[in-house]
């Protein structure tokens, strides 16, 4: 098996820059996630854009589905802003493509201390190898299915819908 990681920025790559004082993307964390975790399955790593999920859009989820179509991966994870995680994961579901689908991301920044991110992606990657086909979003230590999932933005925290 191999697995299949897509990068689509999110807070999980949000890099903190000391001039300015805010949060901006650069080059993706995921290649030192995938070293620091330890991921010893074989791995194709990929960037697909690197935006604030609140700035993606339907021609850029497609983007996501093609890629995830073309795969001959059949475990996919996808690193994604968590905004608008729920609504790529609807937009992914709805395709109901023949793999195991999982989006995953951070409340934290990867570089910043304790931060989720670390921890998410490699239970995103455990859970991608394991799930059968469809979607899920899986975050801080829970799965949920594509179509029974919601953001609590009080708590930060997913919940079932």
């Amino acid at each position: 098996m191999t697995l299949r990681i897509l990068a689509t920025g999110g807070t999980f790559d949000k890099h903190y820059d000391e001039i300015d004082g805010q949060l901006t993307f650069a080059d993706s964390h995921l290649p030192a996630a995938i070293s620091r975790a330890r991921v010893t399955l074989p791995t194709t790593f990929e960037i697909v854009i690197m935006a604030d999920s609140l700035d993606l859009n339907d021609d850029d989820r497609n983007d996501m589905k093609v890629i995830c179509q073309q795969a001959t991966e059949t475990a996919i994870v996808i690193i994604h802003g968590t905004d608008t995680m729920c609504e790529t994961a609807r937009f992914l579901g709805k395709a109901k493509l023949p793999k195991t689908i999982i989006l995953t991301g951070a409340m934290i920044p990867y570089e910043i201390a304790n931060s989720d991110a670390l921890f998410n992606f490699g239970f995103a990657c455990g859970v991608a190898q394991t799930l059968p086909h469809g979607v899920y979003i899986a975050m801080n230590g829970q799965i949920f299915h594509w179509n029974k999932v919601k953001k609590n933005r009080k708590e930060g925290i997913f919940v079932r819908a």
